[in-house]
């Protein structure tokens, strides 16, 4: 009789857990409604000689390449997928996305090419070696022209083949006759662009990729965090590395506890080394 009674606990205890776990597993599934993957590009040949490099249309170096198709093996052992996926009209963003949709065999799924999500345009300062600039204007203002949240670089005009309207891919768009960006303007292309074309896919329950640049994924996770002005200014984003938000319902971040702070998302891969990383993309201009 005590047998049974003892049996009959445990098998109902089971039923309990296995109950309390698929509610768990199921209201987890349900709060984390979409998966929004960002990805820097990796290294540039214009990184890796140390220049501004803004609009100016680079390809990856050989190391970016690794880096990048090392991203999509780390997205992939994720067991990450998209629905849709988004990239700049700069081809070190464009193989970015190309390699990380190969590396997870998810080629097939659309894509989505905007200018709103380029790297901040650098004024006269595209083509620049960053060391040299230093020692010209002075390690101080080059860090307020690179960091600062409102403070543009230098602007270009239309004479500068670095200039928006000398390149054939921007016919379409009106830019101001002398132009250069802050991340605060370079905010106020990305965030609409993000609240527009991407927002409602997220709404939907849809996972999006992201491939883009230091400056424009620097402005889309200071809204998605809500980091402040000072605080973004010291943020540096690593090449090649994935961070990966999960959102709620409300599009409102759930908090990684892998997340390094202020972000909230979680970078994939060793942590140790994507420190490293974000540490070289600190010194470019010491």
């Amino acid at each position: 009789m005590f047998s049974i009674t003892r049996t009959a606990f445990a098998t109902g205890t089971r039923r309990i857990n296995n109950f309390t776990s698929k509610s768990l597993l199921h209201a987890a599934q349900k709060s984390n409604k979409s998966t929004l993957v960002l990805v820097r590009h990796g290294e540039s040949t214009w990184n890796l000689e140390n220049k501004f490099t803004g609009w100016y249309d680079c390809p990856l170096s050989p190391k970016g390449e690794s880096e990048v198709i090392e991203a999509g093996k780390l997205i992939k052992a994720e067991g990450l997928k998209a629905d849709i996926a988004h990239t700049s009209l700069l081809k070190r963003a464009i193989k970015t996305l190309f390699h990380v949709m190969d590396e997870t065999d998810q080629l097939w799924v659309p894509t989505v090419k905007s200018w709103e999500l380029n790297e901040r345009h650098y004024g006269s300062l595209q083509g620049l070696d960053k060391q040299e600039t230093v020692d010209k204007y002075g390690k101080d203002q080059v860090l307020v022209w690179r960091r600062s949240y409102d403070v543009p670089p230098p602007v270009v005009d239309k004479s500068s083949p670095h200039h928006p309207s000398n390149d054939p891919r921007y016919a379409s768009h009106d830019f101001p006759e002398e132009f250069t960006e802050s991340l605060a303007t370079t905010l106020d292309r990305v965030l609409p662009f993000y609240e527009k074309n991407i927002v409602p896919d997220l709404k939907a329950g849809k996972n999006v990729f992201i491939t883009a640049h230091g400056n424009s994924l620097r402005a889309l996770v200071k809204h998605l965090d809500n980091i402040d002005v000072e605080t973004i200014a010291e943020l540096n984003i690593p090449t090649g590395v994935p961070l990966v938000y999960q959102l709620d319902d409300d599009l409102n971040v759930v908090p990684s506890d892998m997340g390094m702070a202020p972000l909230r998302g979680k970078y994939l891969g060793d942590q140790d080394a994507v420190r490293a990383r974000i540490e070289g993309v600190k010194n470019q201009t010491k």
